[in-house]
C-alpha cells in the first residue's frame, strides 16, 4: 500500500480504477518541499551561487561559470588536457599568484613535465621563489608526495601531474581511492589541481570541479597565430551543465603583442629615400669634422703605406 493514496487499494482491483483515484497528499508534499528548499543549508542543483570558499581565477568569464565565482578552496580540481606541457600556467597563474600573496606560503609542483620559466611567472605576479618542484617518476610516488605536501601547513597549493593509468579496472579503482585520499587531505584554505591526460575523461572522478583544456587555431594551437584561444569545457560542477565552453586568451597580452609583431610582413617603402641636402658639408663643419673638397684617392694611400 502506498502512503500517497487516501484508501487502501485491494490487490484484485483493476488498474483502470487505480489510475482514476486522486492523490490527496500532493499539495502537502509540495508544501513540505518548498519549506525544505527555503532553508539556508539546503543546496539546489540548479543553483550555482552557493556560499563556499573560492579563489578567483583571474578571468571574469570563467568565474561566471564556476560555482561560487572561482576555484574551490579545500577541494580537488581536475584539469584534463591533451598534452601535459600545454598552457597550464596561462590558466592557473593568476589564481596561484593571489593564493601566494594571501600568506607567506609555497606552491608545490609534483612531477612537472618541465621546469617553469621564472621571469615569465614573475611578470604575472607569481614569485618563482615560492615554487617547490619535486621530481617523482611513478604514479604512487606522485600521489604520496602530493598527500604529504597537502598536510604541510606552509603549502598554499599543490599541482600534481598524473600520468595515464592502465586500462585495467583494478588500476583505475586504486587510482580513484588515492584521489579520494587527496580530496580529504586538502586543507580548508588550500588549492589542489590534479593535471591528467584527456583520455581520463571517460573515468569516474571524485573531484568537485572537473574541466578539460584544449586549444584551437592555426596548426592546432601552435605559436604563430594570435587568434588561438583556450577552450575550457566544464565537465563537472555543482550546478547545471554549461551549454558552451569558456574561451580564454592563449597567451598573456605582452606575449600576444610580440607574436603579432613578429608575424607581420615587413613594409618596404615603394619610393627611394630622399637625397641628402646640399648643406650637408656645412653641417659637418659645425660638428667639428674637417671638410675636404678633393679627397685623396684610395690608391695613393695604398702606395704610401707600401713605401
Amino acid at each position: 500500500m502506498c502512503s500517497a493514496f487516501s484508501t487502501p487499494i485491494p490487490q484484485d482491483e483493476p488498474c483502470a480504477k487505480v489510475r482514476g483515484r486522486k492523490l490527496l497528499g500532493t499539495a502537502a508534499s509540495n508544501t513540505s518541499l518548498a519549506a525544505l528548499t527555503s532553508l539556508t543549508g539546503v543546496w539546489r542543483a540548479q543553483d550555482m551561487n552557493r556560499d563556499e570558499l573560492v579563489r578567483a581565477s583571474g578571468y571574469p568569464g570563467l568565474d561566471a561559470e564556476l560555482p561560487g565565482g572561482g576555484w574551490p578552496l579545500g577541494a580537488m580540481v581536475e584539469v584534463l588536457q591533451p598534452d601535459a606541457t600545454q598552457h597550464v600556467w596561462q590558466l592557473l597563474a593568476p589564481a596561484l599568484a593571489r593564493q601566494v600573496q594571501a600568506g607567506p606560503q609555497a606552491v608545490v609542483l609534483v612531477g612537472a613535465p618541465a621546469m617553469p620559466f621564472g621571469p615569465g611567472l614573475a611578470a604575472r605576479g607569481l614569485d618563482p621563489q615560492r615554487l617547490l618542484c619535486v621530481q617523482a617518476e611513478s604514479l604512487a610516488q606522485r600521489l604520496w608526495v602530493a598527500e604529504q605536501a597537502l598536510r604541510c601547513a606552509d603549502v598554499a597549493a599543490v599541482l600534481v601531474w598524473l600520468p595515464h593509468t592502465a586500462s585495467a579496472r583494478g588500476g583505475s579503482a586504486d587510482l580513484q581511492m588515492q584521489l579520494r585520499r587527496l580530496q580529504i587531505a586538502v586543507p580548508p584554505q588550500g588549492l589542489l589541481f590534479a593535471l591528467r591526460p584527456l583520455a581520463a575523461q571517460a573515468e569516474a572522478s571524485c573531484a568537485r570541479l572537473r574541466l578539460s583544456v584544449q586549444t584551437s587555431g592555426v596548426a592546432g594551437g601552435l605559436v604563430g597565430s594570435v587568434a588561438d584561444r583556450l577552450h575550457i569545457h566544464i565537465l563537472k560542477r555543482r550546478g547545471p551543465p554549461p551549454l558552451l565552453p569558456v574561451e580564454l586568451p592563449l597567451y598573456p597580452q605582452r606575449l600576444a603583442d610580440l607574436l603579432a609583431a613578429r608575424h607581420q610582413p615587413l613594409s618596404i617603402p615603394s619610393t627611394p629615400p630622399a637625397p641628402l641636402p646640399q648643406s650637408a658639408p656645412a653641417l659637418g663643419q659645425r660638428l667639428g669634422r674637417p671638410h675636404v673638397d678633393n679627397p685623396i684617392p684610395a690608391r695613393t694611400l695604398d702606395r704610401a703605406v707600401a713605401a
